[in-house]
């Protein structure tokens, strides 16, 4: 036990944040950092010690990589670390936590539970079939990689493709099938994500586009019409979706995708509950809508608002707006996006999409809102200022990649 006393309320209680990924650890650190004294607990319904989560698609599956645990020492900072302890109720009357261990008192609580994986209907019950969302996953994964067997992606979103990089790294026979007719469909307009559907054939990956999985068998994935794929491994990457169900009856309100609707404070509906990272949704007056952002800087910066609000920090830094921003490693290609283009009502290149590196811009009048950077990292870091600004720029300068973002303000 820690030394450190909850000066807020005189309880033992504390700070509990429920949740040991990025979003919750990040939340315990940002508490002390900003002055919190009380009691914080970390729990954790995995049993590792609480880990990144980016590096399972790539180093850890490719055994260049043990783990990847974050480099927090705990103990100093007097955080409590529970592991094996998962959220299954919510009593906000009696501030109360009910876990798999017990009931947790708290002073306040931070919903950090992340996402869960869409998963296929029976796909749990077939020999062969993973995911890829836990260092678990990817450990039971590692060794058919290292064996170059027959691997099967369900699902050409963000996981599908990296999942398919590493494995052809490895030496693996891989095949990508996806339900729409092209990859990133949910992420990325036709015209852009067209032009990244070549990526898998120049690294020897198969893509299978507008085709449906009809069922899943041990060493086989039968497609609707009738195709049988080899598979010593399938992976099912078809998406996430909020870690919310234990909520379910505590009166915490839920947004229709089923994210913890936060206000602009990350505050939950209820008192002294708070929500952070892929678990909650929150308002944007930069862009006008509710965002629900399922990307490793979203957990990395919204804690820093959640920990200045319950410390009762005055001021804008209570306030999360940001410029949502995400990257991926796949098939040689380091590919960075910033913004939210479903606002936009205009798209421009800069650069050859055929080429090694390219770059779009999304407009909303004459405002940049978001980019998509293919190996223009500088493009990528300037749009982004930009962007931040508010900033108003001239499209001709924007379209010419031999200008710098930053000199293309009107």
């Amino acid at each position: 036990m820690s030394d450190w006393t909850n000066t807020r309320s005189g309880s033992a209680s504390g700070a509990v944040v429920v949740g040991a990924g990025m979003a919750g650890v990040q939340t315990a650190v940002a508490l002390r950092e900003q002055g919190w004294t009380g009691r914080i607990r970390l729990l954790g319904a995995e049993p590792h010690a609480p880990y990144d989560r980016p590096p399972l698609s790539k180093a850890v599956l490719l055994g260049k990589a043990e783990g990847s645990a974050f480099e927090v020492d705990f103990a100093s900072l007097g955080v409590e670390v529970e592991l094996g302890v998962e959220a299954t109720g919510l009593r906000a009357g009696a501030h109360r936590l009910e876990t798999s261990r017990g009931p947790v008192d708290y002073d306040v609580l931070v919903v950090a539970t992340g996402a869960e994986p869409v998963r296929l209907p029976g796909a749990e019950d077939v020999p062969g079939v993973h995911l890829l969302r836990t260092l678990d996953d990817a450990q039971r994964l590692r060794p058919l990689l290292v064996e170059q067997r027959e691997i099967v992606a369900v699902g050409a979103g963000w996981i599908g493709a990296e999942l398919a990089t590493a494995a052809r790294e490895a030496g693996c026979s891989v095949t990508v099938v996806e339900a729409a007719d092209r990859p990133l469909a949910g992420a990325l307009p036709a015209e852009v994500a067209a032009h990244m559907a070549g990526w898998y054939a120049e690294a020897g990956a198969r893509l299978l586009t507008g085709v449906r999985v009809a069922a899943l068998e041990p060493g086989a994935v039968v497609l609707a019409d009738g195709t049988r794929l080899a598979a010593d491994a399938t992976v099912v990457g078809i998406g996430a979706r909020p870690a919310t169900g234990w909520l379910a009856g505590s009166g915490v309100s839920l947004a229709p995708d089923g994210s913890v609707a936060a206000d602009e404070r990350l505050r939950t509906s209820l008192p002294d509950v708070y929500a952070v990272g892929d678990c909650a949704s929150f308002p944007s007056g930069r862009y006008g809508e509710r965002l629900l952002v399922h990307h490793w800087d979203n957990a990395l910066q919204g804690p820093r608002a959640v920990a200045a609000n319950i410390v009762g920090i005055d001021g804008e830094e209570g306030v999360y707006d940001p410029v949502p921003y995400f990257w991926s490693e796949q098939f040689g290609r380091f590919v960075q996006y910033a913004g939210h283009h479903s606002a936009a009502d205009e798209l421009v290149w800069r650069g050859d999409p055929a080429g090694a590196a390219w770059t779009v811009c999304w407009l909303r009048g004459d405002v940049l809102v978001a980019l998509l950077a293919v190996g223009r990292p500088r493009d990528l870091a300037q749009g982004r200022k930009l962007i931040e600004r508010g900033a108003v720029v001239d499209r001709g300068r924007v379209a010419d990649a031999g200008v710098p973002l930053k000199a293309a303000t009107a």
